[in-house]
């Protein structure tokens, strides 16, 4: 027959870039979004995914991004929660990482914002105050990366939200106060980072709870 006379042509196959194809930011991003999500379910500790994260942005291509994620499931399965949560904005807010800096200055962020999934702290020879009780969390987990070099980094969170984190403190402190809120679709602020010759602290704000602020976000929305 002439079909059996006519040459296939190859098809490429579907799959995964090439493991030694030079990684993108998004292809980064990608990686640590999935981090993300594994830490707030539970599935890695907050020092496995300060690890993990700091390998990812060191990474050069996308061979070196799979290992990092090969024992964690795809985002987005049916068995996730698709309800909205307490505290949380009507999305997933895109963009770039939040940056407050502060050099021989202050950097503070306080009162009714939009936290994003990740806020960087850098603070040298200054001081840098995050205030997240009346913060709208976009999504159920925010990473907190915090540097202080003889200098502060502050961070409150609500009482009824989970706090998480770990890092290292050179001549200096390092303090997360743990707190695990009693509902298990609250959001999760985890901080990591190091001090040298300075002072990083997250705690809880004591009497600063985050329903309220839900409430009003409801009724706003017509919800």
């Amino acid at each position: 027959m002439d079909l059996e006379k006519q040459p296939q042509q190859p098809v490429a196959p579907a799959g995964p870039a090439p493991a030694g194809i030079r990684a993108s930011d998004a292809d980064r991003d990608r990686i640590a979004d999935i981090l993300r999500e594994a830490v707030a379910e539970g599935r890695l500790t907050a020092e496995e995914h300060a690890e993990r994260v700091d390998l990812v942005y060191r990474a050069k291509t996308v061979g070196e991004l799979a290992p990092l994620v090969q024992d964690l499931p795809a985002p987005g399965g049916a068995a996730r929660q698709t309800l909205p949560s307490y505290g949380h904005g009507p999305g997933e807010p895109a963009g770039p990482a939040e940056n407050l800096v502060a050099v021989f200055s202050s950097s503070t962020r306080r009162g009714r914002w939009r936290v994003g999934g990740r806020t960087n702290a850098f603070s040298l020879f200054g001081s840098v105050e995050i205030d997240l009780t009346e913060a709208l969390f976009g999504q159920r987990l925010s990473v907190v990366n915090a540097t202080s070099i003889f200098g502060s980094v502050e961070i409150k969170v609500p009482e009824n939200i989970s706090l998480r984190g770990g890092g290292t403190g050179v001549f200096g402190n390092f303090e997360v106060d743990t707190l695990e809120s009693a509902d298990p679709e609250a959001p999760v602020v985890v901080v990591n980072g190091y001090s040298v010759f300075g002072h990083v602290e997250a705690k809880p704000k004591r009497g600063k709870v985050i329903a309220n602020l839900h409430r009003q976000l409801r009724k706003h929305l017509g919800h």
